[in-house]
């Protein structure tokens, strides 16, 4: 290995190290005795120290050098962590990961040598120094400085320590770096390590830790003989009890290699781009399979398509990362802030293992850092308030992560003082951005959605942290970069809660293919709600004209529409026309809904994301393009872009306020939406809809047996269909003679299902409806797999229990998929 790979390995090992030490000394301020975590900062130190001393990079080394002595008080309990110490600690680690930069981007550690730093580390070595009148040190958290603390009591010494801290011993300790470096090794052999003979027989019971200590002291003296050879002698052990353990330890396997190896990202990339290329071949193949029937081409392109959705799948986890990643920086950012600002906060942080795709996390990584900081600085108020208002005096933040429907939502939420509506509708009829008339009629989500506006800010005083009216807009213009909304919701005097809802990927999308004037065009499905249809006898009476606007009552909610070719300044079709058909897709555009009406809606399926060049980028009105599977281009409509083009939210503006003053916005806050089917013998049946993933009409074809299971190929799976007529007969009839396969020339109604990541099919005999109620009139079920009966539209409904069908057919279904999956790899 070179000497240029020794200093990247060093750089890459040292920043990751560095990353871990700023949340663990946050936390040992707050737990000080906490020895492990402790040995832990020191050992991370003492290696970085020991490398750049090898590499020869001496102004580092000094600064790892004096942080390392004052480490190694605290280890030693000659001195306890305190405020003072930490903020200090915490500038040596800015000071050695600057450092790291300069050697990363010049080759040499800088011209800076940190001396003030050093000499306030060597400062903090005497115990008396702590806590006295002596000049502040300089916080990370910007120009202002920071009080010192008084030094908190010490612990007692471990036992079978005597040195104090000002003893002849310890100064001799600081002043000959032989003696000091003896101790340490010394120090480090004392806890006995478990895979060594001493942790063996301590772990055995054949030995106490003190035992340990002592033998490890005689070989400290000079004596030459094994640990073991010493414990024996001196009875502290019996011969028998180290042989056996010397017999444990080489019994014991050796240690195998890593299972990880360090790869680079742009490897990754170029891995993520072949992969991409190769979905397209896949989309390419497929769609050719499907024009040549009866060709053994079909059985080898569905073959393909398996192993290429595996295979992006396992290549798509290599560049997922836990959002614990960009987390673990924020105890340091909260605590900055909140000692530059005064402030006592906790931050807790709940779903750190929750992945995404490593492009998506460094797009958020600056919008979630002000977040956290505007929470602290503004959100969460001053001690002595807090406790004028009877709230506890040290502020929580919290940060929760979870993925939901496809997307991850991400809550950056404080317990603090809330948004003033008054202020900011004030505010916003100072600068002109609203009317009074139009704030009057603004409900509080709308008003506090207007800081997000350029420049906006209600801060009274402007800090180093916030307050200039930058940051909020730029949140929200990067997170919808990415394909993500940003929504707030306040209380007064209880907090504040910023939601964002993200994709999980951008490489790779599920979108929805539509046609319009010949073009076809891409929609990402993450913005999908729901597809309708109205046949040319329904346009003239279903679609109104609202202050000029087109609208589509949507189960009596007023839906405006946009004609895509219009919007995209296309070839005039003459939609919307009495005798023509009008496919509306409706489409969810920050906390709006509109309907977006094409041509044709053709299909579902995985396309590969490619940037726009920069004449496009531009356009508010794409995200990106795709190549289609027949070699074409086709541009990614960007909803959120399309929606502000098309004035949806400035025209359905006065019309959704109008529903709200009606009540209507109230009441369906406690209605659910359900689909009603009807089930065997004409029974009228329903889910929620939440519950449903897709609608599809499989031919009968399609349908193939798998032992006593009807399955049927889908989207490059075996999908099992269980058959609703069957899980709700009685078992004993279901078990008389063998289920036959359906009747040729006849379509299957299917309902697919995701419950607890397992999919399948529920067939049924005719969907009827989408329709919201409230549901409230119930009354238990009269039969196996159902939950209740409910009233729906003033008919008497049974709600299907899907847990219950799952345990019905659970067996069957496992059994079915497995054989099933065994006959296509065959």
């Amino acid at each position: 290995m070179s000497e240029g790979d020794i200093v990247q390995d060093f750089l890459v090992e040292s920043s990751e190290n560095l990353d871990r030490l700023d949340r663990d000394l946050v936390g040992l301020e707050k737990n000080p005795h906490d020895q492990e975590a402790l040995a832990g900062v020191f050992r991370t130190i003492h290696t970085i120290k020991g490398t750049c001393g090898f590499l020869g990079f001496s102004k580092l080394e000094k600064v790892a050098h004096v942080g390392e002595n004052l480490l190694t008080r605290l280890r030693d309990r000659q001195l306890t962590l305190n405020p003072e110490i930490t903020t200090a600690l915490l500038n040596m680690v800015d000071a050695i990961r600057q450092m790291l930069s300069e050697i990363k981007s010049t080759g040499t550690d800088g011209e800076t040598d940190y001396a003030e730093l050093r000499e306030a580390l060597t400062r903090l070595l005497s115990p008396a120094s702590v806590g006295s009148a002596q000049p502040s040190l300089p916080s990370a958290a910007g120009s202002q400085t920071l009080p010192l603390q008084e030094q908190l009591p010490a612990p007692p010494p471990a036992a079978g320590e005597t040195v104090s801290a000002d003893s002849p011993e310890t100064r001799e300790k600081v002043v000959d770096p032989a003696v000091e470096s003896r101790k340490k090794n010394s120090d480090s052999r004392r806890k006995p390590t478990k895979g060594k003979i001493g942790g063996v027989l301590v772990e055995r019971g054949h030995a106490q830790p003190a035992d340990i200590a002592m033998a490890l002291e005689e070989q400290d003296r000079g004596d030459r003989r094994r640990l073991g050879e010493i414990l024996v002698a001196l009875g502290l052990a019996k011969p028998e009890d180290v042989v056996a353990a010397q017999q444990v330890m080489e019994s014991k396997p050796r240690e195998t290699g890593p299972e990880t190896i360090r790869v680079g990202v742009n490897l990754l990339d170029k891995l993520m781009t072949l992969v991409g290329e190769l979905v397209l071949s896949r989309n390419q193949l497929l769609q050719l399979a499907n024009t040549l029937k009866g060709s053994g081409l079909q059985a080898v392109s569905q073959r393909l398509n398996l192993i290429v959705t595996e295979l992006q799948e396992e290549v798509m986890k290599t560049r997922m990362q836990p959002i614990g990643n960009i987390w673990g920086q924020f105890p340091r950012t909260v605590r900055d802030v909140a000692l530059g600002c005064g402030k006592q906060v906790n931050i807790e942080m709940q779903g750190k293992e929750t992945e995404l795709d490593k492009t998506v996390i460094e797009a958020i990584k600056d919008p979630l850092t002000h977040l956290v900081r505007n929470s602290v600085d503004h959100g969460i108020e001053l001690p002595e308030e807090r406790a004028r208002r009877g709230k506890d005096q040290t502020g929580r933040l919290v940060l929760r992560a979870f993925h939901e429907g496809g997307q991850v939502n991400i809550e950056i939420s404080d317990d603090g003082a809330g948004l003033s509506e008054h202020r900011i509708r004030q505010k916003a009829i100072e600068r002109g951005v609203i009317t009074a008339d139009q704030a009057a009629r603004m409900t509080e989500r709308e008003i506090f959605n207007l800081i997000f506006l350029p420049g906006f800010s209600t801060a009274q005083k402007v800090t180093n942290v916030s307050g200039r009216g930058v940051g909020m807009d730029v949140v929200k213009t990067n997170v919808e970069k990415i394909g993500g909304t940003v929504d707030l919701q306040s209380t007064a005097g209880q907090g504040s809660t910023v939601r964002l809802k993200i994709p999980l990927t951008l490489a790779i999308i599920p979108a929805l293919v539509v046609t319009c004037s010949g073009e076809r065009y891409a929609i990402p499905q993450v913005n999908l709600l729901e597809l309708v249809r109205l046949e040319s006898q329904q346009t003239q009476t279903s679609i109104e004209m609202v202050h000029g606007v087109p609208v589509y009552r949507l189960r009596g909610r007023l839906l405006p529409l946009v004609y895509l070719s219009r919007a995209l300044q296309l070839a005039e079709n003459h939609e919307g026309t009495s005798n023509s058909a009008i496919n509306i897709v409706v489409l969810q555009a920050d906390d709006r809904q509109f309907g977006l009406v094409v041509d044709r809606i053709n299909d579902t399926e995985e396309i590969v994301v490619k940037p726009l060049r920069k004449q496009l980028k531009t356009i508010k009105t794409f995200a990106g393009a795709s190549v289609m599977g027949d070699g074409r281009v086709a541009l990614i409509l960007d909803v959120i872009g399309l929606a502000q083009k098309a004035s949806v939210v400035t025209e359905t503006h006065d019309r959704a306020l109008a529903e709200k003053a009606t009540g209507e916005a109230q009441k369906a806050e406690s209605t659910q939406t359900f689909l009603l089917f009807t089930g065997p013998g004409g029974s009228r049946m329903a889910i929620p809809l939440d519950a449903l993933a897709r609608l599809e009409v499989f031919p009968v074809a399609q349908v193939e047996m798998s032992g006593r299971q009807w399955v049927t190929q889908y989207r490059g799976q075996i999908l099992p269909l269980v058959r609703l007529n069957l899980v709700l007969e009685e078992r004993r009839r279901r078990l008389q003679g063998s289920p036959s396969p359906p009747e040729p020339g006849t379509a299957l109604q299917v309902l697919v299902l995701n419950h607890e990541g397992q999919t399948f099919g529920l067939v049924v005999e005719h969907i009827v409806d989408i329709i919201e109620d409230m549901a409230t009139v119930k009354s238990p079920a009269t039969r196996k797999s159902v939950l209740y009966s409910v009233v729906i539209g003033e008919r008497v409904t049974e709600i299907l229990d899907i847990p219950a069908i799952l345990r019905e057919s659970g067996s069957v279904l496992s059994s079915a998929a497995a054989i099933a999956k065994a006959e296509v790899a065959n």
